[in-house]
């Protein structure tokens, strides 16, 4: 419903909701709200009475709070109402790739890890795992009484941004540059956060950050993101248009301004767009110190004080401030700028979802009070979090050299990252006792009989001092070297958390730290020297985000990009390396062979970004990704050779595992709009299906493409069904234009007429 009807709900259920609770209330003795702690007679409140509804409910316990207890509710950290019974709960709580910030939980590779899985089943079964360890600490810690930030059922994820240039250092939060990827993933993350109860959400999902963010760091507190309407409707919008229509519990408000509006006071995006055209129906809350941003001196200068931007923000939709702006509010008050009905509206679809979570019911009146605390971080989610880690890693050159057998006589695991607990999490992560680093992997894949030399080799971002560096030498006589390079979040993350960058965690220098690639060319010099020819090099490159891997490419024999890949990284790296599984990720963001290929960072225009408009050939493409077989596509066919608009269109594709090993596809449909009117994308992601195929088997795909797939998004935002001539396209990567040395994309090819 809008913001309109929201107001005139709440304001009708406040006198049907006293008709409701008159006998109740009268019957029970009117307590003084300076006293009391928590008894038993708390529990006689209508607002505990599960029997009414729970918009009843809100109202009643918005009928017994004063204006302050109102407007400290309305902040993350919430304090106790002992009068009431109610206890302290802070909303602000982390889930990215597991419950972060809070015990011993699975830690699920990265974000962007999950993007290359392009699999949204197994995506669902990750976030379904990580609600399910979220409820289960939330049973145990306030079971001890323990409240704490990060301990709560209310979780700040998905990031749904669209990672539109490499240089943004929380692109690994991402599910990569594409709409439609971004769409599947996170709408299937969504249904397993919040689960399938109909009376009761397990966990409360928010899509953040809305809308047009994805860096700079560093100006993020004053930037103003210029988008045009083709843009904002056809890259930036559709994901969060997705998850509203998933049902997301919240949406977060993102730092910067977007046209000149700050966005959490921007009355075109959070009302006219969230609230009134998508129906959106939850609690919108703040970036964290977001509200300052709007009077403090390097920020956007739109208020003065404290007072005016939390009034600007309740005024157009906020419920949530991250922050402490909201203390404000008694003060917007008595300046007459808000009412204390705003606030009771704002406050009403805040504690909606506290009472869906089943925070005000009695202990085991929802099927998820009974999750125990013994599934955290236990067998089957750590075995989850290793098939996930496998099916994102994505092997991007092979001269043959992979998979290695696991008894050779010689192993020599060097760089940076091999040991790293860093090179594993990423941002916004959890830690248990069992990290398993890419060095502890290998050493347990191989036999016991093989020897495993290890050296670090090469620090991770700076030369080393020391001119003689044993490490080297292994290289010349080892069967093979794996050298462990990349980033970590130290140099890569958000503003305050990467503390060895100087750009804020962005990464304005495309390349590979310039040491690593010294100790790299260091190990080729002596592998080449060893007489027998046989000690090949294979790059393992951890990171979330594009790397230039060019001299990579050229030096190593191999190379891996294994993400931030989580606890089970190191087993799921030596997975991939010996064969025991076939690399099947792909690359959900575009590597640019250099920045030079791209617009400036500050510029949000799609022109010449991503796989969409980019105007170069890239290093890798999006949706690349190399396996040890390979696959054939034959017999694609369309059910029509035209489409009308409502119509649907059925497309059949038979695909083949024609070499040797069993497999994972990932199968890419992609759409080109041959001679449209208007400016359209290069190729346009569309649908997509994860098969495994053993060797030799086929299996007989269909999908179906309705009108609206087809639709184009004109200069002024609106979508339209255009006729014309379409080309379809089916297979494992992109089809944009790649170097001759990343081989040939076999593919199906189809054309359709629009009528």
């Amino acid at each position: 419903m809008g913001r309109t009807l929201l107001k005139i709900s709440f304001l009708t259920l406040i006198s049907a909701v006293l008709i409701t609770c008159k006998e109740s209330t009268e019957s029970s003795p009117q307590i003084d709200s300076e006293e009391i702690s928590t008894t038993e007679e708390t529990l006689d409140f209508p607002f505990y009475n599960t029997e009414l509804t729970i918009d009843e409910r809100v109202v009643d316990l918005i009928s017994r709070l004063t204006l302050e207890e109102k407007i400290l509710q309305m902040m993350n950290g919430t304090p106790a109402i002992e009068r009431l019974g109610i206890p302290p709960y802070d909303y602000w709580n982390e889930a990215l790739h597991g419950v972060g910030r809070a015990a011993a939980a699975t830690v699920f590779p990265q974000a962007i890890g999950l993007g290359a899985t392009f699999d949204p089943d197994l995506t669902y079964r990750v976030s379904s795992a990580i609600s399910d360890e979220a409820r289960a600490l939330y049973n145990a810690t306030s079971d001890k009484g323990y409240y704490n930030q990060y301990n709560g059922l209310t979780f700040w994820t998905p990031n749904i941004n669209i990672f539109r240039d490499p240089r943004w250092g929380r692109g690994q939060e991402t599910y990569g540059e594409d709409p439609y990827l971004t769409s599947i993933l996170g709408t299937a993350f969504v249904k397993g956060l919040q689960g399938d109860n109909p009376n009761y959400l397990k966990t409360a999902a928010c899509a953040k950050h809305f809308a047009v963010h994805s860096g700079p760091e560093q100006v993020r507190h004053e930037f103003n993101a210029e988008v045009n309407n083709k843009d904002l409707w056809e890259t930036y919008l559709p994901a969060f248009e997705a998850l509203v229509e998933a049902n997301v519990e919240s949406v977060m408000c993102a730092y910067n301004r977007v046209n000149g509006e700050p966005c959490c006071s921007d009355n075109f995006l959070l009302t006219e767009i969230l609230r009134d055209k998508w129906n959106f129906e939850g609690h919108i809350l703040t970036d964290c110190g977001a509200l300052e941003d709007y009077f403090k001196d390097n920020g956007h200068g739109v208020v003065t004080n404290d007072y005016e931007a939390a009034a600007l923000a309740v005024k157009n939709g906020v419920s949530l401030n991250c922050g402490g702006t909201f203390n404000s509010l008694n003060r917007a008050i008595k300046k007459g700028l808000i009412n204390e009905e705003d606030i009771d509206n704002q406050l009403a679809l805040l504690l909606r979802t506290r009472f869906k979570l089943g925070l005000f019911d009695p202990k085991g009146s929802n099927p998820y009070d009974s999750i125990s605390i013994d599934i955290v971080n236990g067998k089957e989610n750590r075995a989850l979090a290793r098939e996930a880690a496998q099916k994102s890693i994505v092997l991007l050159k092979n001269n043959g050299v992979l998979p290695l057998k696991n008894n050779l006589s010689k192993y020599f695991v060097t760089g940076p990252n091999a040991t790293s607990v860093e090179a594993l999490l990423g941002n916004y992560y959890g830690v248990n006792s069992n990290l398993v680093t890419i060095l502890e992997g290998i050493s347990a894949a191989i036999e016991p009989t093989s020897q495993l030399q290890y050296r670090l080799g090469a620090m991770l971002n700076q030369p080393a001092i020391n001119p003689i560096n044993y490490a080297i030498g292994h290289a010349g006589n080892s069967d093979v070297s794996i050298v462990v390079l990349g980033l970590t979040s130290t140099l890569q993350g958000e503003e305050g958390d990467s503390i060895d960058s100087s750009t804020a965690g962005d990464r304005l220098d495309y390349n590979l730290p310039e040491n690593q690639i010294y100790y790299l060319k260091k190990l080729k010099e002596a592998a080449d020297k060893n007489p027998n020819d046989s000690n090949p090099i294979i790059a393992i490159i951890t990171g979330g985000s594009p790397i230039n891997l060019e001299e990579v490419q050229q030096l190593a024999d191999a190379i891996l990009f294994v993400w931030y890949p989580g606890e089970e990284g190191g087993n799921a790296v030596a997975d991939i390396l010996f064969g025991k599984v076939s690399p099947s990720g792909r690359l959900p963001i575009t590597f640019p062979k250099s920045l030079e290929q791209l617009p400036p960072y500050e510029d949000y225009s799609m022109k010449g970004r991503t796989y969409k408009y980019m105007e170069s050939d890239p290093m890798y493409p999006f949706g690349y990704g190399l396996s040890y077989t390979n696959f054939t596509y034959s017999g694609a066919s369309t059910s029509s050779e035209s489409i009308t608009q409502g119509d649907k269109l059925g497309i059949n594709v038979t695909v083949t595992n024609s070499g040797d090993i069993k497999s994972d596809e990932v199968v890419q449909l992609y759409i080109s709009h041959v001679d449209a009117s208007e400016t359209v994308p290069n190729y346009e992601f569309v649908k997509t299906k994860r098969i495994s195929l053993d060797s030799g088997s086929s299996a007989n795909l269909n999908f179906e493409l309705e009108s609206t797939d087809l639709q184009i998004v004109t200069q002024e935002g609106t979508k339209v069904f255009e006729p014309g001539e379409v080309k379809i396209y089916i297979g494992g990567s992109s089809p944009l234009k790649r170097s001759a040395e990343l081989g040939a994309s076999q593919m199906a090819e189809l054309e359709i007429t629009m009528k």
